[in-house]
């Protein structure tokens, strides 16, 4: 529903930087543009680029420019909608659920340093409990000074309980303290907090296979979801980030945080193309309500959608 899109995407405010950046240009030249020529997909490509689609742009505009000559199309609007359309197969699969069996599910939560995952943790306990689901929280970030407690305290604001050790304890200890908690406590979810690690260095990836046997010690099925959180801002760095962790954990779906504060939303794109896993959630704000499912057509709406569309305000004579 078109006229009702600046009130209803979720999106729209948190990519207003990528809207009026790079993807703003891209727009531009749709609407400035008056024929399909060398210059115009050449521009394109270049835009595509900047906005970090990076080697994902020359297979966007390889299948756009196939599709333009199919279908015998003229007008940039026509190419301007095609692309969407590509953006939006590109993404893949949207709407994916969070995993829920029967009994406990167990969510393991991985990423670099930095990137959000304690914040995204809580966001996703709250979402959870909201909707009737029984949550516990596992402080696995032993190492960073001041995880446990940062966990502990969004525990107390969320009203859900927090299974830690002292600092610089196992992590595997507290994965597997918390697992047996959880079962016998009868909760519905256990989510894992683990410390953020460069991508690079070998032997803390290996930490997360560790992570991942402890868990299968207290069920043979977990974790039913392993979730790499990426940071918008880092642009190509997550691309590379998201290609180490797949090579190490079986990551089944992907969240994005800090989508408010990146003017370059077309990262996205292509960890969608690399990893081959669903984008499950997307960081929208600071506060606990400010996670949201993702939905690949109203995200690349909100990338071209130019003006606000919200009804006007009455005046004098309205009131």
């Amino acid at each position: 529903m078109p006229g009702l899109f600046g009130r209803l995407n979720p999106f729209r405010r948190p990519l207003e930087k990528t809207r009026e950046g790079f993807f703003g240009r891209v727009t531009t030249l749709f609407g400035r543009a008056q024929q399909l020529d060398a210059g115009f997909w050449s521009e394109l490509e270049d835009l595509l680029i900047e906005a970090d689609l990076a080697d994902t742009a020359e297979e966007v505009l390889d299948d756009l420019k196939r599709r333009v000559q199919e279908d015998r199309m003229r007008s940039p609007r026509d190419v301007q909608e095609a692309l969407q359309a590509e953006l939006v197969r590109l993404l893949g699969p949207s709407g994916e659920p969070l995993a829920k069996v029967e009994g406990l599910t167990t969510v393991l939560v991985v990423g670099v340093n930095g990137v959000g995952k304690t914040t995204f943790i809580a966001k996703l306990a709250h979402r959870l409990t909201q909707s009737g689901e029984r949550v516990i929280l596992a402080a696995g970030d032993t190492f960073r000074a001041g995880a446990v407690e940062q966990l502990k305290r969004w525990g107390e604001r969320i009203d859900v309980p927090v299974i830690s050790h002292q600092a610089g304890a196992d992590p595997g200890a507290v994965v597997f303290d918390a697992m047996q908690a959880a079962k016998s406590r009868d909760y519905t979810y256990c989510i894992l907090d683990t410390a953020g690690r460069i991508h690079t260095k070998h032997n803390l990836m290996e930490e997360l296979q560790k992570l991942e046997r402890v868990a299968r010690k207290v069920d043979a099925s977990a974790p039913q979801e392993i979730l790499l959180v990426l940071d918008a801002v880092t642009g190509q760095n997550a691309i590379q980030q998201a290609k180490k962790f797949a090579d190490t954990v079986d990551v089944t779906g992907v969240v994005v945080t800090k989508l408010d504060s990146s003017s370059k939303g077309g990262a996205l794109f292509a960890v969608a193309r690399e990893l081959r896993a669903p984008i499950k959630f997307i960081g929208t704000g600071e506060k606990v309500d400010d996670l949201q499912p993702f939905d690949a057509e109203e995200f690349v709406r909100a990338l071209f959608e130019r003006e606000e569309t919200e009804a006007p305000a009455l005046g004098p004579a309205g009131q």
